[in-house]
């Protein structure tokens, strides 16, 4: 079996197979094996960790919703993150998926004071007359872009978005479009789960 994970850029679809002129897994340069396909999906705006294994064991217990794995994302966001709002995206709240109304998991949603990540190509649109700022948030379920329509919910659009960590995984300090394959510790570590 192999593992590889991948800080996966903005603008790049989470399949070999290229769709409506955007860039895809096989534009980068590296040379994958055949038999490996990324676990689950990043949208193509938005950027960070993705896991490619051709172990199937490993993606069903990491796309099995009653696993209930953490996934933390990094969000810039318009607008000032307060408390009241960490308080409704912890304590849950309504978000639409699939034309119904979807109550979300309990979250974990700090602001975020950390180094600023390095610039995206192309870079967020900056505007001086509206303030922008950061928030990690950690959930446990994958709703499609659920995190988006989170921070929407509370009034915080997002404007970049970057997966941080699945289970015990960081993205750590790869750069964007970085590639590289999985030490056994770490697989062990994704296999036990929290």
């Amino acid at each position: 079996m192999r593992y590889f994970v991948l800080h996966k850029p903005y603008g790049m679809l989470s399949q070999f197979t290229s769709e409506g002129g955007h860039a895809c897994l096989a534009d980068l340069n590296f040379d994958f094996p055949k038999s490996v396909y990324p676990v689950g999906r990043l949208d193509h705006d938005s950027e960070g960790l993705l896991i490619l294994t051709d172990d199937n064991l490993l993606k069903n217990k990491l796309l099995e919703p009653r696993q209930k794995m953490p996934k933390t994302y990094l969000a810039q966001v318009e607008g000032q993150v307060e408390p009241e709002h960490l308080k409704k995206l912890e304590n849950g709240l309504e978000i639409k998926h699939k034309g119904k109304v979807h109550f979300t998991q309990r979250a974990v949603a700090k602001r975020y004071s950390g180094a600023i990540p390095e610039e995206r190509d192309p870079p967020v649109r900056f505007r001086k007359t509206v303030p922008t700022d950061w928030l990690t948030l950690t959930i446990s379920e994958g709703k499609n872009r659920q995190v988006r329509k989170m921070t929407a919910a509370v009034g915080l659009p997002t404007l970049r978005l970057i997966r941080l960590q699945i289970g015990q995984l960081a993205l750590a300090n790869m750069a964007i479009g970085e590639v590289r394959e999985l030490k056994k510790e770490e697989i062990y570590r994704l296999t036990i789960g929290q």
